[in-house]
């Protein structure tokens, strides 16, 4: 017999006498104004898995929003990242600039932002010291 508990719309817990697995939250979304704040809860984000998974739930937030989407990438939680998630994020912005929309980053850890700026990454995204200021920002 197996039992569910809801415990947060972000995961899961699945009970058979004793706790089965749990679905740990990749993200969370919040909004501040006009803009989608989506915060990444895990502090490594590495795996080939893991990164499609975010990437499928960041584009559904694009594709669910009517009308030009105003994406805000919180990053405070994350410590390393794979060159892949480096993809992710150009394929985001990409999608996010076809919507005629607007994808600010923040709370970048000083040692990922190095590879932002030597990969000249900077140049393509918008990349605040905070949400607050990213949310400022948008026009």
């Amino acid at each position: 017999m197996v039992f569910r508990a809801k415990i947060r719309p972000q995961f899961m817990v699945i009970l058979w006498g004793f706790v089965m697995a749990a679905i740990k939250p990749k993200i969370n979304v919040d909004y501040m104004g006009s803009a989608t704040v989506v915060s990444f809860t895990d502090e490594k984000i590495l795996e080939e898995k893991d990164i499609s998974e975010l990437q499928e739930s960041i584009m559904s937030l694009i594709e669910s929003d009517s009308g030009k989407i105003r994406l805000i990438l919180d990053f405070g939680n994350v410590r390393f990242l794979s060159s892949a998630v480096l993809g992710m994020l150009i394929r985001t912005s990409k999608r996010v600039h076809e919507r005629d929309g607007q994808l600010k980053l923040c709370r970048i850890n000083p040692k990922i932002y190095e590879i932002f700026k030597i990969t000249r990454l900077t140049k393509i995204f918008d990349i605040y010291s905070d949400v607050e200021s990213a949310a400022e920002d948008m026009a």
